[in-house]
Parts: C-alpha cells; sequence; structure tokens
C-alpha cells in the first residue's frame, strides 16, 4: 500500500468509526422510531425533521477542505462528512451502521434510452446552465429503445473488496440492490426532449408521446424484474423521508421482493399541464410501475393543489408531499390522517432572511394546521446558504421546537 493510500485509510477509518458509533447510538435509534412511527401512522413524540442541502454542499464542505488524495478513499471521506455535518446540524438524519456497495449492472445499449443523453452545457457556479435535448423533432421518439439489464456480480464484487480494504473493521460492508430504473418518467422524457417540445408534443403529437412512454414503462418494469430475479434485492425501509416498519412483513435473505420496498416519483416536469394530462400522459404509466411496489411516496417541488384526487388514487401511497406551492390546507383536508403528509419548506424563504421570525412564523403557522395529522417536515434543494452558514442547525432547532410544541 503507498503512503498515501495508508494515510487516506487511516482518515477514512476515523471518520468510519464515528459514524458507526453514532448510528449504533440511542440517539439514532430514537430518530429511527420517529421515522418508522409517522410512516406507519402512528403518533411520534414529535414529527420528525430533515433537511438535505443540494448544491449548498460546496459552500458547507468545499472539495479544497477534503484532506484525502485517492480518489476512491476522497469520495468516501466526503460521504462521512456530509453525514458527520449532519450530526452537527441535528435534524432527524439518519445512516445504517455499515457502508453500502450498490450492485452494478450491465446494459444491453450503448446508452440506456439508445440515444445519447448530452450533458448540461455552459453550467454557471450557481447552477444554472444550458441543455440541448437529444430528441430534435416528433419523428425522432422512433428512436428510443428498450434497454435491458444483467447484474455484474464480478464489478460489485470488485467494489465491495476494495470498500472493505480501506474501511478495514472501522465499518461492515453491505451489499445492497435495488432496481436499475425508476418510475421518474417526467424527468427521463425532459432529459430526451426538453421542456417546452414535450408539452407541445403532448398537444401535438400525443400518439408518439403515448408509445415513448409505453417504452418507460416497459423498460422499468423489466428491470425491476430483472433485479428482484436476481434474489440480491434488499429493502430501503431504513432511509429518511420513508423509514418505516418492514414492508409487508421481514423477509429473509435472499427473499425480498419489490413489494417488500418503497418506491418514489414525482412529476415535476408536468407541473403545468391539466389535472387530465398529467393522468393520461404520466400517471397512468406510473401507475403500472407502482403497484409492483409495497409503498409508494409521490411528489416533489411541483404544485399539486389541482391534483390532489389523482395522486390520492396511487396504488399503494403512503407520502403524499406537499411542496410550498401546493396548498397545505387542501392537503390536510383530503388526506385527513390516512396518509403522511411531508410538508417541504421554501428553500430560498428558509436562507433569504437576515432574521429567524419569519421562518419560525412560516413554521408555526403550518404546524398548527397539521396538528392531528401525521406528517413529516422536510427542507431540501437547498443551492445556497445565501451567507448564513448556520442557518440549516437554527431552522433545524426552530422546526424541532415547535413540532414538539404541536404534537400534543
Amino acid at each position: 500500500m503507498s503512503d498515501i493510500r495508508a494515510r487516506d485509510t487511516q482518515i477514512v477509518r476515523a471518520l468510519a468509526s464515528r459514524c458507526l458509533e453514532l448510528a449504533l447510538s440511542p440517539e439514532y435509534e430514537a430518530r429511527r422510531r420517529r421515522w418508522r412511527d409517522v410512516n406507519e401512522l402512528r403518533r411520534p413524540d414529535r414529527a420528525p425533521v430533515w433537511c438535505r442541502p443540494a448544491r449548498c454542499w460546496q459552500e458547507i464542505i468545499p472539495q479544497s477542505s477534503l484532506d484525502c488524495e485517492d480518489p476512491t478513499c476522497r469520495a468516501m471521506e466526503y460521504a462521512l462528512r456530509q453525514n458527520l455535518y449532519k450530526h452537527e446540524v441535528g435534524d432527524d438524519h439518519i445512516f445504517e451502521p455499515w457502508w453500502g456497495v450498490p450492485v452494478a449492472w450491465k446494459c444491453s445499449l450503448e446508452h440506456t434510452w439508445g440515444i445519447p443523453i448530452p450533458p448540461q452545457s455552459e453550467a454557471t457556479d450557481k447552477g444554472g446552465f444550458r441543455y440541448d435535448p437529444p430528441i430534435k423533432s416528433p419523428e425522432d421518439y422512433d428512436r428510443v429503445q428498450v434497454p435491458h439489464f444483467e447484474a455484474d456480480m464480478e464489478q460489485t464484487q470488485r467494489s465491495a473488496s476494495q470498500v472493505q480494504d480501506i474501511l478495514g473493521e472501522s465499518m461492515p460492508v453491505q451489499i445492497t440492490c435495488a432496481p436499475p430504473l425508476s418510475p421518474t418518467f417526467g424527468t427521463i422524457h425532459y432529459h430526451l426532449r426538453g421542456m417546452a417540445a414535450m408539452t407541445e408534443d403532448m398537444a401535438f403529437c400525443p400518439e408518439r408521446v403515448h408509445r415513448c412512454m409505453a417504452k418507460l414503462t416497459e423498460a422499468t418494469l423489466a428491470a425491476c424484474r430483472a433485479a428482484e430475479e436476481t434474489g440480491l434485492l434488499t429493502t430501503n425501509h431504513h432511509e429518511p423521508m420513508y423509514c418505516s416498519d418492514p414492508v409487508n412483513g421481514n423477509p429473509g435473505q435472499g427473499q425480498v421482493r419489490l413489494n417488500n420496498l418503497w418506491t418514489s416519483a414525482n412529476s415535476q416536469e408536468y407541473d403545468h399541464i391539466s389535472p387530465a394530462m398529467l393522468e393520461e400522459f404520466l400517471l397512468s404509466y406510473q401507475k403500472v410501475v407502482f403497484q409492483q411496489f409495497g409503498r409508494t411516496q409521490y411528489g416533489c417541488c411541483e404544485n399539486l393543489t389541482r391534483k390532489i384526487d389523482i395522486v390520492l388514487g396511487i396504488p399503494n401511497l403512503r407520502i403524499f408531499v406537499c411542496s410550498a406551492w401546493t396548498d397545505l390546507d387542501r392537503v390536510i383536508e383530503a388526506c385527513g390522517d390516512r396518509y403522511t403528509i411531508m410538508w417541504r419548506q421554501p428553500a430560498t424563504e428558509v436562507v433569504r432572511h437576515d432574521g429567524l421570525e419569519p421562518i419560525r412564523r412560516h413554521l408555526e403557522d403550518g404546524l398548527r394546521k397539521l396538528r392531528g395529522c401525521h406528517y413529516q417536515v422536510v427542507l431540501r434543494e437547498l443551492e445556497t446558504l445565501s451567507g448564513h452558514p448556520n442557518r440549516l442547525r437554527e431552522w433545524a432547532d426552530i422546526a424541532k421546537e415547535l413540532a414538539a410544541e404541536y404534537a400534543t
């Protein structure tokens, strides 16, 4: 082992040991119990509170602050430091006492959908970009192909062995397996065609959009079945947002099926279309995949106010995501105590104020309304902290305080 790798390994092991200690602590078990209770429609001690930084990680843990030089060790260091940072934030972040190595998949096509998807171009340091989609005309939809997947166990074992060598006894390693495709068809459609053109296609050449969606559905169902048939599927009810009791029982090793898993999707790229068009062009296809799974979480940043009823028609729906643009009153009225409401916070409003009073007022107003419901308080898609380095801790403290106050 080189001197660099030996030093890097020592750094990673020290961080991993600390994360393992936290994951096994009573505090983290209390957090898991809080998540499990709310997602099983039981009454937790208070609603779980969680935030997920996005692009602002570059402000929180800049690459220049990392110590490791070996690329694999550096990536592991980054992930471990993210967990430790979230511990300092003090929200209900959870992680398991092991390092997961995902199964590697071989795709039958050089490009997943048979078409090379170009990278975003002219990106700015604040996340802006220009995108040139590969499908240039409605006729190009015929270029979309259906991929097939096969587990690459040789590559998976190599990756697991490498990670285990780095971690040593500081943290166990587990191979994890999830389907290689998910029912986020709107995102795929956007990547293939672009926002403006895909909207026009739904109006002027709907039959081509339907054929494309049928291919996405066919491929995703086949990918889910391929993962199930490996006998390697692993449960996913231990993660933030949809941590829960085992879904449809606790299967033995090698017996995990799709109906033991959560799935999630959204309709962000279809925010601007009517409920009827959403049902026709997206949700009717997503439902075919959803019904294979045990539980479904639906929504993200889109406004679902006019679409609440059709979302509640999703099979096995458990978590309704109420974005900052969705009418919370109408969601509460429709969901009652039959679903878990994920109440998403307006990220910009959380970081743009110098003082905390507007944040407190917003949280208190919403939590007062949510009293008696099953709900989570989630802050995501933070692109910048806007010069407030302590804001996530401040937000979490206020949210936890108020969640406890309105828990009874």
